[in-house]
């Protein structure tokens, strides 16, 4: 799908959803429609569409991939307001926006400036659009991911004893940015705060947040409570970092388990079959298949290797019952394998694939790859080898 066509397939959804027009404003999503993440406006009707900049023009029409015919400076919705219904040809007058991070102030507003229409939320075809990756997404995917090794090869050389967790994550961090990291990532959630990623050592490993559903770290005080604190690492310690990176728009996450000395054999078992479980569901997860039933392939696998215990476990009796998620523009977008995602996976989805064991007497071991679905064969995007690491 070229990229040019986006807008296109979306106007295609537009009579089937009942939408007589669309109304978006979310900069990932203007961006992955237009090629800009200026503060924006884009309306899409049936047969046209226009994006309406309301600030830096000049940028947004340097950035964009479609016609610049199309693109306009306009910050007053009352005059946006006027264009689209004049333009208006559909009996239906409901517009579909992104209800799921439009705020009630932003909501009242746009009602009001828009009398006699309804509004409905339009972000579920829209992120469905967004599933399958192009040739140019997967590229800059892939830029990403190149950022990320950049960071493990960090700790390969910064892991030492006595280091604290903030300062191994600093020098991780540091490895992105010059690799290219545009220091922030995004997440399609109101109010979401993380420090730049998990990242945890020792008995840290055993306290999850519930920021984020997946080994967290304890952050440096409890307005941040994720990512490193200043706890030092001590020798025969495993320690897991889980830094995501955004190059050109795009998301990758990795999580690699690392220890500093010799790791014990049953870290080392349990790692290994963590990559066992890995496989068999890099194996399994092909165009068709439901991510419920990638979920469940986990699970079975798990229990056949007598790791049910130990299989995403956070301990005190609770478990995660994700093991993955969809990646692009966002962090965390769908599908998301899980037990409750039915939804199926397709050619050209990127799926991060996010499992753990933990062992609360053994410790705690990781791994997360981010894995391109294809019909011909998957391909593993992350560049960093997986393995345990043992920093001697």
């Amino acid at each position: 799908m070229a990229r040019e066509e986006r807008i296109k397939i979306l106007q295609k959804e537009i009579d089937k959803n009942g939408f007589g027009g669309l109304l978006l404003f979310y900069s990932r999503d203007i961006m992955y429609y237009t090629g800009t993440a200026q503060p924006s406006y884009l309306v899409i009707l049936p047969d046209d569409y226009f994006l309406f900049v309301r600030s830096g023009i000049d940028f947004a029409l340097n950035d964009v991939f479609i016609s610049r015919e199309k693109v306009r400076e306009e910050r007053r919705l009352g005059n946006i307001f006027k264009e689209i219904s004049s333009r208006w040809r559909s009996a239906s007058k409901k517009i579909g926006t992104e209800l799921d991070i439009l705020t009630a102030e932003q909501f009242r507003d746009i009602e009001k400036t828009f009398p006699g229409y309804e509004f409905v939320n339009a972000s579920p075809i829209v992120l469905e659009q967004r599933k399958k990756k192009d040739p140019s997404e997967i590229e800059k995917i892939k830029k990403a991911c190149d950022a990320v090794h950049h960071g493990h090869e960090a700790v390969l050389s910064d892991l030492k004893e006595g280091i604290t967790e903030l300062e191994l994550a600093a020098s991780v961090e540091n490895a992105h940015r010059l690799a290219g990291h545009e220091g922030i990532f995004f997440i399609r959630q109101p109010d979401f705060f993380m420090s730049r990623g998990p990242i945890s050592s020792g008995p840290n490993l055993f306290r999850i947040s519930g920021v984020v559903y997946t080994i967290t770290g304890v952050g440096l005080s409890s307005s941040v409570p994720a990512g490193p604190s200043r706890r030092r690492i001590s020798k025969g310690e495993p320690v897991i970092v889980d830094i995501p990176t955004l190059v050109e728009g795009y998301h990758a996450d990795q999580t690699r388990t690392y220890f500093l000395g010799k790791a014990s054999t049953e870290i080392k078992s349990m790692f290994d079959d963590l990559v066992i479980i890995a496989d068999h569901l890099i194996d399994h997860m092909k165009p068709g298949v439901k991510c419920s039933e990638i979920y469940r392939a986990a699970i079975e696998k798990a229990r056949e290797l007598g790791r049910s215990d130990h299989f995403q476990n956070f301990g005190k009796g609770k478990k995660s019952r994700i093991i993955g998620h969809g990646i692009g523009l966002e962090l965390n977008e769908p599908p998301v394998p899980s037990e409750y995602d039915n939804s199926e996976v397709g050619d050209n989805y990127v799926i991060a694939l996010d499992i753990h064991m933990m062992d609360e007497a053994a410790g705690v071991v990781k791994l997360e790859d981010m894995i391109l679905i294809k019909k011909e064969g998957n391909e593993i995007l992350t560049k960093s080898p997986r393995q345990l690491f043992e920093i001697t």
